[in-house]
């Protein structure tokens, strides 16, 4: 035999035993991913969102506020706010740490201890509280973006639903709250789907590892599967008997049907999957340098920002934010409602100047690179979600790396920076993984319908393959 038809002869035996005893081991995880996936589609992991957060805060009691704006120089955010029944202003530094500070002269900070975490909850629930503990993180908190607030109180409510708070050790505020209806779905959906049980969710570097070894092998048996598929399906004039497509039957037949129809999208949703967790840091992207960042954001008090300014601008707001861009200050006032309102700390009226006032600040955001481009942007695109702020401006420079910057016109602040990099992050996993295209996300009917459609295929050709890989493991025993 010919040297070149015996290795031929070899590598596709090697795809064969590749797909075959890779795939036995694989299709029990895929059956997993694309059901528990299914479940997410309906019940997703459970979050608090800011304007839910706040929706159970009291207004701010302006009578009990003779402490006037800290002074904060730098990178700092500056919050007005009730923590219980005392007013305080919180400061958030660039490093994500909070301190809080009386709003009242005669006020004794206490830190949140257990008695005002339940006065928390059930004011921001409307419901008694049940059951409250300290702790710092659970399988509902185990993210990173927790870690500011930790250690965190767990408070449980006398409700049917079976309700649970966690309630912010640095701010007193709810950040999280879950049900008994959602944390059921999501043991069979998000907790399975992302691998994410806490103890390997807790190490990051850790869980990021075994998402890539685990996902990497089902990447080779997809391919080598859709390879095979294609390989034995005749189309047109050269088909089996009967007609069919196909040579096999029973449980091959259907491997090998649901095969050929999912098996592309099942290439697709494992090669995005494993892409989530950035390989190799290919789409680590360029960051803006801390400096500049500093510069652009640094917060220099208004001498004449005083208690009794502020209290006649926002009589009966929940939060007043202070904010620095490029050494300008703005006022936000109840920021996470439906009709925030925005205020030139100057002028204590509506920023006047228009969007083109950042331009020429943020340019020092992007080293090497010159704005060439300025988009303002009322309704989502490709790259910007619905649910972000809007109006937005998207400001394009030319430097080698052809960043984006995302500006709120109205308080100058860079809500996202994307480069080359991130923007292929975007079509290589959000766009191919959850499908989540605009014109698609739009018509939600058709997007929901597609998704189950395909998981069925794929779930189909997952089972089948656990089928046939149980009779060849039996057989061999």
């Amino acid at each position: 035999m010919p040297r070149s038809k015996a290795t031929r002869r070899a590598i596709v035996r090697g795809l064969f035993l590749t797909h075959r005893w890779v795939g036995i081991a694989t299709c029990l995880l895929f059956a997993m991913w694309f059901a528990s996936g299914l479940v997410m589609l309906f019940v997703p992991y459970p979050a608090l969102s800011p304007a839910a957060r706040w929706a159970g805060a009291g207004a701010i009691d302006w009578a009990r506020v003779d402490v006037a704006p800290p002074i904060v120089t730098g990178e700092a955010g500056l919050v007005l706010e009730m923590r219980g029944p005392e007013p305080v202003w919180r400061i958030e530094q660039a490093d994500g740490t909070v301190q809080t500070r009386a709003a009242r002269h005669a006020a004794i900070l206490a830190p949140v201890d257990e008695r005002l975490a339940r006065r928390a909850a059930a004011g921001f629930a409307g419901t008694p509280v049940a059951s409250a503990e300290r702790l710092m993180r659970d399988q509902w908190t185990v993210a990173g973006g927790f870690d500011r607030h930790r250690p965190l109180w767990k408070v449980s409510l006398a409700d049917s639903a079976g309700t649970v708070l966690y309630i912010s050790s640095a701010t007193g505020l709810p950040v999280q709250r879950t049900t008994a209806t959602e944390r059921m779905w999501n043991w069979v959906g998000s907790v399975p789907h992302w691998l994410y049980p806490t103890i390997l969710r807790q190490d990051q570097p850790l869980w990021r590892q075994v998402v890539l070894w685990v996902a990497g092998p089902g990447i080779a048996v997809a391919l080598t599967g859709l390879w095979i598929g294609i390989l034995r399906a005749r189309f047109g004039r050269r088909r089996y008997g009967a007609g069919r497509i196909s040579p096999y039957r029973g449980w091959m037949l259907w491997h090998h049907v649901s095969g050929l129809f999912g098996g592309l999208f099942l290439l697709g949703w494992i090669v995005s999957g494993w892409l989530s967790v950035d390989p190799g840091r290919l789409f680590a992207g360029t960051t803006t340098p801390p400096a500049a960042t500093a510069r652009y954001r640094a917060l220099a008090m208004a001498p004449g920002l005083t208690r009794a300014r502020l209290a006649a601008a926002a009589p009966r707001a929940r939060t007043v934010e202070i904010i620095g861009s490029a050494g300008r200050m703005r006022i936000v006032i109840d920021r996470a409602s439906d009709h925030p309102r925005i205020l030139d700390a100057a002028t204590m009226a509506a920023p006047q100047g228009g969007a083109r006032i950042w331009d020429q600040a943020t340019a020092a955001l992007v080293p090497g690179g010159r704005l060439w481009q300025v988009d303002r942007l009322s309704a989502r695109d490709a790259y910007w979600p619905a649910t972000a702020t809007l109006p937005v401006l998207r400001q394009r420079f030319d430097d080698p790396a052809r960043t984006w910057l995302y500006v709120d016109p109205a308080t100058g602040e860079v809500l996202a920076r994307q480069d080359r990099a991130r923007r292929l992050y975007r079509w290589a996993f959000d766009l191919l993984h959850r499908w989540d295209w605009p014109w698609l996300i739009e018509r939600r009917v058709l997007h929901d319908g597609m998704i189950l459609i395909l998981s069925a295929f794929g779930l189909i050709l997952s089972i089948s393959g656990i089928r046939l890989g149980y009779r060849r493991v039996v057989k061999r025993a």
